[in-house]
C-alpha cells in the first residue's frame, strides 16, 4: 500500500512525528555534536520522506525503546537522494543564485507555518490505519527466530542424510572397508535406522548391507550391535524401498555362515520376510526370496525353519509371477530348500512346484532355466518316487534340448537332472536311453570342457552300471571315446576320477564290454594316471578299481601285453591272472605270448611263494615246454643263439602243439 504526499519536502519521525527538517539543526548543535542527522529526540532512525511509502519491520536501536514504539516502519519505495548530492550551504545553484541568497531569501526555519502534518499509512498517529485491523502484528524477532530454528533442524537432517549416503558410497569400495571398520561405522549407523526420515533409514540400511556383504567380521559386528531387531521392527509399515534394502541386509549377513543365518532366524526375521513375499512390489518379493535362499542353503535345520515360516507356498506363487527375476530367485530358493532331505523335497512337491517348474524348461531366459533345472534335480535326487514324479511332469524329451544350449550352466544343470533320474533304477535309466538321452549326453561331453562335463560323465557311468544291456547302449552310443578324451584333456583330478569310474562301470560286465574299453586304448591311459606321482589319492583309488574291473573281464591279450612291462605289482597280478585264464585254451595266443616277450617278462616277476600271483605264474609256465620256459627268450633273440638254423620255428611249433598241464 502506498500514498503520495503533496507537501513540501519533509522528514518525519515514525514515533513522535517530529518534523526532522526543523530538528536537524538542533541535532547538530552543541548539545549533541555527534548525534546523527537522522535521529530525533526519541533517537529512532529517520524513516519517512516525501514520496511513496513502504511498510517494513525494523527493531529499535539497542537500549532505546520509546513509549508507543512500533516494530513496523515504512521506507520509501523509490530511492531517496543522498545527502551528499545536495548543494552545500552558500553554494550557488545551477541558475546562478546562491542556495541561501540575501535577496528575499529566507532561512528554512524562517519560512511560513508548516502545513498540517500528514502521516503515512500505518504510522503512529494515523487513527484511520492504526485501528483498521483488530489482529496485532507479531513481534519482529518471532518470525526470524522461528526461521532460524527450522534452519537448524533442516541442516541437521541434511547432515544425517549426507553422512548415510557417503557411508553407503564408501562401503561399495573395497579399499574403504578397513577405514570404515576402524572408525566404528556400525555404531554410528545404528541410530540412523530409527530416524524419522524414511530416506535416511533406507540409505542407512543400504550402507549396512554393503558392509555386511563384504566381510564376515562386519556382518558379525552388525549382529552383535543389536541392529537386526531395529532393522525389522517396523518392516511391514515401511515403504517398498526400505523393504528391499532390509532384505538385502539380511541376505548379506546370512550368506556367510550358518551361525549368522541362525541369528537372523532367532530375531524373528523370517516372519517379516514372509510379509515381504506377500507384497505387491516385484522387487520386494525378489529380495525376500533371495534372503530365504541364503538362509535355507546352509543346513536342513535352517531350511526347516523357512518351511515352518510358511514360505514354500508363497515361493511357488512367486514362480508364477510374470517378472523373470522373481521367477528366477524363487526357483533358486526352492532348489536350496529341496537339496537337504527327502522330507523337505516332499514339502516342495506338495506345494505343486514340479508342474510349474517343468513348464519353464523351454523358457528362453538362460538364467531362469539354470535355476529350474537345478530345482528339479534337487527334488529328483532323493528317492525313486520323487524322481518318478519329476519324470511324470513330461520333462523328456524337452530337457534334452538344454544339453545343446549355448549357456554352459544350462548344459551342466540339464545333464545333472538326467543323472539324478538315471541313477535310481534300471527302468529310469532305460527311459533315458529310450528318449535318446545317452546320445545327447555323449554329444554334450564332447562339446564342452571342464566341470560342465562332469554330470554327463557320471550319467554314462550310472546308466552303464545297471545292466549289460544298458552298458552296451552306452557303447553303441559311442560313449567310450569321450571318456578316454577326458582322461587326457582334463587337468582336474576329480573329473579324471569320474571318467575312470565310468569306464570301469562300462567294462566290468563281460569280456565283450571290456574288449570295447581295451580297444579304445583306455587301459594304458588309466595305468599312466595310476603310476603318476602327481595324481591325488582319490584319483589313484578310482583308477585302480577301474583297472581291476576291466582287467578281470578282459580277454583281449594284445591290449594286455603292453601293460606287462609297466604295471606295478598291485596291477600286475590282475594282468597275469587274465593270461593264466586265456593261454591254456588258445594255442595262437601262447605262441604270440612267447614272440612278444611276455613269457620272458613273467619269468622276471619276483612273486612270493604260495601267493596268488605265484599261482598265476605257475599256470602260465605249465602252458609251455620246459625248455621254452627255461630259455624264455623272444623269437628275435632265438636266431642269434647258437642253434641250428630254423630251430626257432621248431620251438614255436612245439609251443603250439604242446598240451598245457592244467
Amino acid at each position: 500500500m502506498s500514498r503520495r504526499v503533496d507537501t513540501p519536502p519533509q522528514v518525519l519521525c515514525c514515533v513522535c512525528a517530529t518534523d526532522m527538517t526543523q530538528r536537524r539543526s538542533l541535532l547538530r548543535g552543541a548539545a549533541a555534536p555527534h548525534a546523527p542527522a537522522n535521529l530525533c529526540r526519541c533517537r529512532y532512525p529517520q524513516l519517512y520522506r516525501q514520496g511513496a511509502w513502504t511498510h517494513v519491520c525494523d527493531p529499535p536501536p539497542a537500549g532505546h525503546s520509546p513509549p508507543g514504539h512500533r516494530a513496523s516502519r515504512l521506507v520509501p519505495s523509490r530511492p531517496v537522494p543522498s545527502p551528499r548530492a545536495r548543494p552545500e550551504r552558500g553554494a550557488r545553484s545551477p541558475g546562478g543564485g546562491a542556495a541561501r541568497g540575501a535577496a528575499g531569501g529566507r532561512k528554512r526555519h524562517d519560512r511560513g507555518p508548516a502545513p498540517a502534518t500528514r502521516f503515512p499509512p500505518g504510522c503512529r498517529g494515523d487513527a484511520s490505519t492504526t485501528r483498521k485491523s483488530p489482529r496485532a502484528r507479531s513481534p519482529p524477532g518471532a518470525a526470524m527466530s522461528q526461521r532460524q530454528v527450522l534452519q537448524v533442524f533442516e541442516q541437521y537432517q541434511r547432515s544425517r542424510s549426507q553422512f548415510a549416503q557417503a557411508v553407503a558410497d564408501l562401503a561399495a569400495r573395497p579399499q574403504s572397508i578397513d577405514t570404515l571398520r576402524s572408525a566404528g561405522v556400525v555404531c554410528l549407523l545404528r541410530p540412523l535406522l530409527l530416524d524419522v526420515v524414511p530416506s535416511i533409514r533406507q540409505t542407512t540400511a543400504l550402507a549396512l548391507g554393503r558392509l555386511a556383504d563384504y566381510d564376515v567380521e562386519l556382518a558379525e559386528a552388525i549382529v552383535k550391535a543389536g541392529i537386526l531387531p531395529q532393522l525389522i521392527c517396523s518392516l511391514p509399515e515401511e515403504n517398498r524401498y526400505y523393504k528391499k534394502t532390509a532384505a538385502f541386509v539380511l541376505r548379506a549377513i546370512a550368506k556367510h555362515s550358518p551361525q549368522l543365518a541362525q541369528a537372523i532366524v532367532q530375531c524373528g526375521a523370517l516372519e517379516m520376510l514372509v510379509i515381504c513375499l506377500e507384497d505387491f512390489d516385484p522387487g520386494v518379493k525378489e529380495g525376500a526370496s533371495w534372503a530365504f535362499g541364503y538362509i535355507a542353503r546352509h543346513s536342513p535345520e535352517l531350511s526347516q525353519a523357512v518351511v515352518d515360516a510358511g514360505a514354500v507356498p508363497l515361493l511357488v506363487l512367486c514362480i508364477q509371477e510374470p517378472e523373470i527375476a522373481v521367477k528366477r530367485i524363487a526357483a533358486s530358493t526352492l532348489s536350496d530348500i529341496s537339496k537337504h532331505s527327502p522330507e523337505l523335497a516332499q514339502t516342495v512337491v506338495d506345494a505343486r512346484a514340479i508342474a510349474y517348474l517343468a513348464q519353464m524348461i523351454p523358457n528362453p531366459d538362460a538364467k531362469l532355466k539354470r535355476q529350474v533345472l537345478s530345482a528339479l534335480s534337487q527334488i529328483a535326487k532323493h528317492s525313486v518316487d520323487l524322481a518318478e514324479l519329476v519324470v511324470e511332469a513330461e520333462i523328456f524329451p524337452v530337457v534334452l534340448t538344454c544339453l545343446k544350449d549355448s549357456d554352459e550352466y544350462v548344459k551342466k544343470n540339464g545333464a545333472t537332472l538326467i543323472r539324478e533320474i538315471a541313477k535310481h533304477t534300471p527302468e529310469l535309466s532305460q527311459l533315458v536311453v529310450n528318449s535318446g538321452g545317452v546320445a545327447a549326453v555323449v554329444d554334450c561331453i564332447g562339446s564342452c570342457r571342464g566341470t560342465v562335463r562332469l554330470p554327463g560323465i557320471m550319467t554314462l557311468g550310472y546308466v552303464a552300471a545297471h545292466s549289460e544291456d544298458l552298458s552296451m547302449a552306452v557303447i553303441v552310443s559311442k560313449g567310450i571315446p569321450p571318456l578316454c578324451a577326458c582322461l587326457i584333456e582334463e587337468h582336474e583330478d576329480h573329473i579324471k576320477a569320474a571318467a575312470a569310474w565310468a569306464l570301469g562301470q562300462i567294462g566290468r560286465h563281460t569280456a565283450e564290454h571290456a574288449r570295447h574299453v581295451a580297444v579304445a586304448n583306455a587301459l594304458p591311459t588309466l595305468l599312466d594316471i595310476f603310476v603318476d606321482t602327481q595324481s591325488s589319492e582319490d584319483l589313484k583309488t578310482k583308477t585302480k578299481k577301474a583297472l581291476k574291473n576291466i582287467l578281470q573281464k578282459c580277454t583281449y591279450l594284445p591290449a594286455l601285453e603292453p601293460l606287462l612291462h609297466e604295471a606295478p605289482p598291485s596291477i600286475m597280478k590282475h594282468i597275469i591272472g587274465q593270461f593264466s585264464k586265456v593261454l591254456p585254451h588258445d594255442s595262437k595266443a601262447r605262441r604270440l605270448f612267447v614272440t612278444t616277450g611276455g613269457l620272458k617278462k613273467v619269468q622276471e616277476i619276483q612273486a612270493e611263494p604260495g601267493s596268488l600271483l605265484q599261482e598265476y605264474i605257475n599256470t602260465i609256465n605249465n602252458c609251455y615246454p620246459e625248455e621254452i620256459v627255461r630259455t624264455s627268450v623272444p623269437l628275435m633273440d632265438v636266431d642269434f643263439m647258437y642253434y641250428t638254423p630254423g630251430y626257432s620255428e621248431i620251438l614255436l611249433e612245439r609251443v603250439e602243439n604242446y598240451q598245457p598241464v592244467l
